[in-house]
C-alpha cells in the first residue's frame, strides 16, 4: 500500500486517485502524523440488473404462460383473478 504525504498527494492528486483505483487504497499522511485512507468507491450492483430480451410475447400470453406453469407445479402461488 503506498503512502504519501499531504503536499505529494496534493500535487499528484490525478496520480494518486489512479493508484487508489488500482490497489485499492491510498494513505496520505500529514505532516503531525494523522493517517487518512483514500478508497474509491464501488458501485453497488443488484443481482436484479440483468440485461433484458426483446421478445415477441404480448402481455396476456405471458401471464397466460405463467399462470399455465403455475398449474402444472402444484398451483402454488397467490391468484390473481
Amino acid at each position: 500500500m503506498d503512502v504519501y504525504t499531504y503536499s505529494e498527494a496534493r500535487q499528484n492528486f490525478s496520480t494518486v486517485l489512479d493508484k487508489a483505483e488500482a490497489t485499492g487504497k491510498v494513505l496520505i499522511r500529514r505532516k503531525d502524523g494523522r493517517t487518512y485512507a483514500l478508497v474509491p468507491e464501488r458501485p453497488s450492483a443488484s443481482p436484479l440488473d440483468v440485461p433484458s430480451i426483446r421478445a415477441d410475447v404480448s402481455t396476456r400470453e405471458l401471464v397466460t404462460l405463467i399462470r399455465d406453469q403455475r398449474r402444472r407445479i402444484g398451483g402454488r402461488g397467490r391468484r390473481t383473478e
